[in-house]
């Protein structure tokens, strides 16, 4: 029986079904065959996955991101990242990764951040002579930073799913984006130098300053965001709120490049986007009931509590667990399928649930750029790439991913040592 459950639901991925009914169809199918169990379960399920508190901030922060990137914040942004890293042996690329952290301490999104900071920033490395498939990797790569940096969609459903302080986690996210930020600036200099690239320039104060100036607006919406939150103001649920409200007075009064009928569309487009997002998590929590209750779950927790007693190979068998289904699933349904049965093993190994949450954000962005299913390749496709290019791009990235994916995994202070600051529950 459960070879016939994966089977189908990898039959249903591969025909191009969207993921929400690849969840629920072989559910509904096996509940309908196999038991008596009344098809009303579904529905409750359905529903009740969603009707969480702490996921009333995510059409508040996808609203936000998509009104600052209509907005002009995520140009000024670049303009700001290229000024300031104009000096640098592969300037190009860096600004394509610094654009992208700062993009993603706004949106939050991966996906936004991708096309936000891709439109701009993928002509002009090409132009550049940076090639194909070096800008297109380095841009969905860096852009699933989204899911790592505050505000963190992700975080939020694993706050949700867990109980974990997601103040916490978003404070932890800082470190983590750093480290996986820093990796591949690192690589973008690297690069250039090994291909004879001179694309670095002197600097120009008078640009940092007024590219400085004008953006000034759109870096002060996370410190705005986490301040609050921190600063026990406000939160994270009503953070979002005051994101969105200051997304507004900035494109608005401030930049004065969006009109109450461009709010209207965003209002729209966000709408869709969360509708999205919201059916996936609450069609994953079907499923995971589902896993539970027919057993699989035993399983699953029975292997992960063989390795129990090592936490290094607990660690390592998790990342793999995750880093496989991130092939095939999208980081939410990640969230609420597998993390009901790693979390209560990992926390009784001496795993702190912030270090955890921050871990499977980074395996989960990797796979938002691992193929064959990395909602990011597809996303790539919008930008003018083929999806061949945008899978050949990507495989050397991965390797870089993996690397702070295992610093992050077995140097807790990298995440931990800011969140306990602030925090007394948390050591490493």
């Amino acid at each position: 029986m459960p070879i016939i459950f994966g089977l189908s639901l990898v039959g249903l991925l591969l025909l191009g079904v969207p993921v929400f009914i690849v969840l629920l169809l072989p559910v509904i199918g096996f509940l309908e065959f196999t038991t008596n169990t009344s098809q009303l379960l579904v529905i409750q399920r359905f529903f009740s996955g969603i009707d969480k508190f702490p996921l009333m901030a995510i059409p508040f922060f996808i609203l936000a991101g998509n009104l600052m990137a209509r907005g002009g914040m995520s140009r000024r942004l670049i303009d700001f990242a290229s000024a300031l890293m104009r000096p640098v042996t592969g300037g190009l690329g860096v600004t394509t990764v610094t654009s992208a952290m700062f993009f993603s301490a706004i949106s939050g999104s991966s996906p936004a951040t991708v096309i936000a900071v891709g439109k701009t920033m993928l002509p002009a490395m090409v132009a550049q002579g940076y090639g194909r498939a070096f800008p297109i990797g380095l841009l969905m790569s860096s852009g699933a930073m989204g899911i790592i940096i505050p505000p963190s969609i992700f975080m939020i459903v694993y706050g949700a799913v867990t109980g974990a302080s997601i103040g916490a986690l978003f404070i932890a996210g800082i470190g983590a984006g750093l480290v996986y930020g820093l990796l591949f600036m690192a690589v973008c200099v690297i690069y250039a130098r090994a291909t004879g690239m001179r694309d670095a320039a002197p600097w120009n104060l008078s640009e940092i300053l007024n590219t400085g100036r004008t953006c000034l607006w759109g870096l002060a919406a996370p410190m705005i965001i986490l301040g609050g939150i921190y600063g026990g103001i406000f939160t994270p649920t009503e953070a979002a709120a005051i994101a969105v409200a200051y997304a507004m007075f900035v494109s608005i009064v401030i930049y004065r490049e969006m009109t109450l009928r461009d709010v209207v569309a965003c209002a729209v487009e966000s709408a869709v986007t969360t509708a999205q997002v919201m059916i996936i998590i609450a069609a994953a929590s079907v499923f995971a009931w589902y896993l539970t209750t027919s057993g699989v779950s035993r399983v699953v927790e029975g292997v992960l509590v063989g390795f129990s007693q090592n936490p290094v190979q607990l660690l390592l068998v998790i990342n793999l667990i995750i880093l496989v289904a991130g092939m095939v699933l999208d980081p939410n349904s990640i969230i609420i399928i597998l993390v009901p049965f790693i979390a209560p093993v990992a926390i009784a190994a001496g795993i702190d649930p912030t270090h955890l949450g921050i871990i499977l954000a980074v395996n989960a962005a990797i796979g938002m750029f691992s193929p064959p299913f990395g909602l990011n390749l597809f996303v790539s496709v919008s930008l003018g790439v083929t999806f061949r290019e945008a899978i050949v791009g990507s495989l050397p990235f991965i390797a870089v991913g993996l690397v702070a994916l295992m610093i992050i995994t077995f140097v807790p202070a990298v995440t931990l040592w800011l969140p306990a600051q602030f925090y007394d529950n948390i050591a490493f």
